[in-house]
Order: C-alpha cells, then structure tokens, then sequence
C-alpha cells in the first residue's frame, strides 16, 4: 500500500479554527532533465518506474499539507528525507517541480519575480542552521540589516533592532561584532534579525542543531517564549523527535521525498501510521507526549483529590507530583469544569512501561 494513503492530519487543538496561512498541494520537486515534461505527462502524479526510466530523482512527491495561523509545524525527517527541500519549495527559495504553494489563499507559484521580493522582504522570515552574520557588522547592523533593504530610514531600523535586541536578551551587546558572542548568541542575532521585518510565516531550518545540547535546549525554552509573545506561524525542520514534541502543534514525517504521516506529537506517538514511523518514534517516552485528557478515566464518586491539571498538560510534568501525593488528581478542561481523573497507578504504568495498552484510552 502507497504510505502516503495512511497520512492522517488531525487539526492540533490550539490551531483548530483558524485559517490556514500556508498550505502545499501536490508538491514535487524532481531533479533531471525532462522533470517537467515527466510529471506532465503523468498529471502530477508519476510512478517510481516512471522517474527511474527518466533518470529522474524525487527530491519532494507529492506533498500536501496545510498550516494554519499561529501554528508550530514541524517538517522532520532522516538526512536525506526531503525536509529542507521541502521548506525552500515553500518559500520558493528553489522552484518546485509541480503542483501549488499557496500563502493566505494566493497560489506564489504565479507570484511575479518583483511580488516574490516583496513577500519574502516583509511576509517571510528565514532562520537557518548556519547563522550567516555579516561578520563586519554589529550585533545591531546585522539585526537592522533586513530593514535598510526595505528602504527603512537609520532611525526607524535602528528603533526595531533594540526593540528585537531587547525580545531575544541581547540587550548591552549591540556593539559587539559576531566573533565576539557565543554560539547560543549568534543564534539569536539570527532569530531577531529575521523577526525585525515582522513577518507572517516562520521558517526555520535546523536553526539550533549545530549548538552543544544545553544551549539547544536554551535556544528551544527561547523559542517557545518568544512564540507565546509573538504568535507565529512557524515551519519549523529538525531531524530530532525530542525536538519536534517540544515545540510542535503538529508535525509531519517524511521518508524519501513523502510526507507518510501528519499529526500532533501524541497521536504519532501513540498511534504510528506505519512501521516506519513506529521504529522512529520507539525511544520517545510516552510521558512526554500522552496529555492528561488521554491517560484520565471518569470521575470516582466521593474521591479524595491531592491535586488538578488541565486536559492538555503532559504526564510527565505532573508525573513527580501525582505519584509523591498518592492520590488522583482532577482533570478540568480550559474553563476549569472537571472531566475526569487521573490516578498513580495509572502514571507509574505508563512511565515504567507496563501497560502500554493504557494509552489508548481516549
């Protein structure tokens, strides 16, 4: 069976009811002569048998999904899967092969090359995994620099910069050149300047992955904190799982050149679409991805609570709490109205393993 038929695409719960701010149909990027022509000819839709007699290589097939307003989507894949191939047939950094790319509705493969450049100067923001500061600028040149190509004048580029210098904690290092911060700091330099421009949608590419782990994980508290601010729409590429069910809404799997899965962290966790995704998601704790609501089960009449949480809050930061207590906690939805509960025997099975079967509940 063709993996791409499994792909399930549940609307993450902070997303749902917003509109979709970017959205690919049907994308393919095939490198070769006669790519065009190739999917021409098959009605965006070529076999592999196909390709391979045309000496044709699918970077990108056939690959649909949509992003909705103040959404962290996650791209994640294996080197090679397609995931950053992906992200620049978005921002149509490279020219994808077939099919559409639409931001708010409005397909930008029919995007003139001079409204390219006006989207990309004030709809886009860039973040990638090589920091590529200008080394003989300052940390406020360099955050400025985005504002003097839109023709801002000094002092209104220099206002926003310290207002991004100030947003990202950079704050007393405005003067200093990039060979005098640290690596987590250059990253921010990056961040911030890319936010200077104020833009719709998000991309970032790898942006923490050649930081040492604890600045990785600094740089991730970071991000999350500047989006509970900001309220982005963020493609966000990584090919780190821990990564991804941190800071995703929702995430989407690739394997050479498809998207063969879209879902929160928790239902491709708990409920992988193939055994492709099962095998990459097998070390990832359940904890960290099983939400109150999931392990909860109905009200005991008369019981004596030792504490509350929220449907949505992840097992394991409560899991200490709730075990140390000895008793169940209440789970309330968002307006504080009980669901159900959540026992310690239900969390110590699910952290020691036990009980897998447990998850499924719903």
């Amino acid at each position: 069976m063709n993996e791409q038929a499994l792909i399930r695409d549940p609307v993450a719960p902070r997303a749902e009811g917003r509109p979709i701010k970017l959205a690919c149909r049907n994308v393919w990027k095939v490198f070769g002569d006669g790519a065009q022509r190739c999917l021409a000819e098959s009605g965006g839709n070529p076999t592999p048998e196909a390709l391979a007699e045309g000496h044709l290589v699918g970077a990108v097939k056939r690959a649909t999904i949509e992003v909705r307003e103040g959404e962290n989507f996650i791209v994640m894949g294996l080197s090679g899967s397609g995931k950053s191939t992906l992200v620049r047939c978005l921002s149509r950094l490279i020219e994808p092969t077939w099919g559409r790319v639409e931001l708010d509705g409005k397909d930008l493969l029919k995007a003139t090359p001079a409204e390219l450049i006006n989207i990309r100067r004030h709809k886009m923001g860039m973040v990638f995994q090589q920091f590529a500061l200008l080394p003989h600028l300052t940390v406020l040149e360099n955050i400025a620099f985005p504002l003097s190509v839109q023709g801002k004048d000094r002092k209104a580029r220099e206002g926003r910069a310290h207002e991004m210098i100030e947003l990202v904690g950079l704050k007393g290092r405005e003067q200093f050149y990039p060979r005098e911060l640290s690596g987590g700091q250059q990253q921010r330099v990056g961040i911030a300047r890319s936010l200077a421009v104020e833009p719709d949608i998000w991309f970032l590419d790898e942006p923490f992955s050649a930081l040492d782990p604890l600045i990785r994980r600094e740089m991730q508290t970071e991000l999350i904190r500047l989006q509970s601010v900001l309220k982005k729409t963020i493609v966000f590429i990584t090919h780190d799982f821990d990564e991804a069910i941190r800071l995703a809404d929702r995430v989407a799997i690739m394997k050479d050149g498809e998207i063969i899965q879209i879902g929160t962290p928790e239902e491709i966790v708990l409920h992988p679409a193939t055994a492709y995704v099962a095998e990459f998601t097998r070390s990832v704790q359940r904890a960290k991805v099983m939400s109150a609501a999931r392990l909860m089960r109905p009200l005991s009449m008369g019981a004596d609570y030792g504490g509350e949480v929220r449907a949505g809050d992840k097992v394991a930061s409560f899991a200490a709490s709730i075990v140390g207590a000895r008793k169940p906690f209440v789970v309330k939805d968002g307006g504080g109205a009980p669901l159900g509960e959540v026992t310690p025997d239900a969390v110590i099975d699910l952290l020691t393993e036990r009980d897998q079967l447990r998850e499924t509940r719903a």
